[in-house]
């Protein structure tokens, strides 16, 4: 059984854990429609449709970021030419 602290911070976890469309728009500095781009390109893109209302986690954001502000072209990490 929970103690009174471990409920609330279980609570407290749920609700960090599921940050809604408008928070993580707003946390990225982005549109609603902005998101939903980042969503089909990156997530919804294999014929699957976008649901109504998506949840993110953290994790989920610190991904969106990258993705908003990815240079096009770019590698993740430039990596050293091989001598041979």
């Amino acid at each position: 059984m929970c103690s009174r602290r471990d409920s609330h911070i279980m609570e407290t976890k749920l609700i960090f854990d599921s940050i809604t469309e408008q928070q993580a728009a707003q946390w990225l500095g982005i549109s609603i429609d902005t998101l939903h781009r980042l969503l089909d390109q990156h997530i919804f893109n294999n014929g699957t449709p976008r649901p109504a209302e998506v949840h993110f986690t953290q994790s989920d954001l610190l991904l969106l970021s990258y993705w908003c502000d990815k240079p096009k072209g770019k590698k993740v990490l430039s990596m050293p030419n091989r001598r041979q």
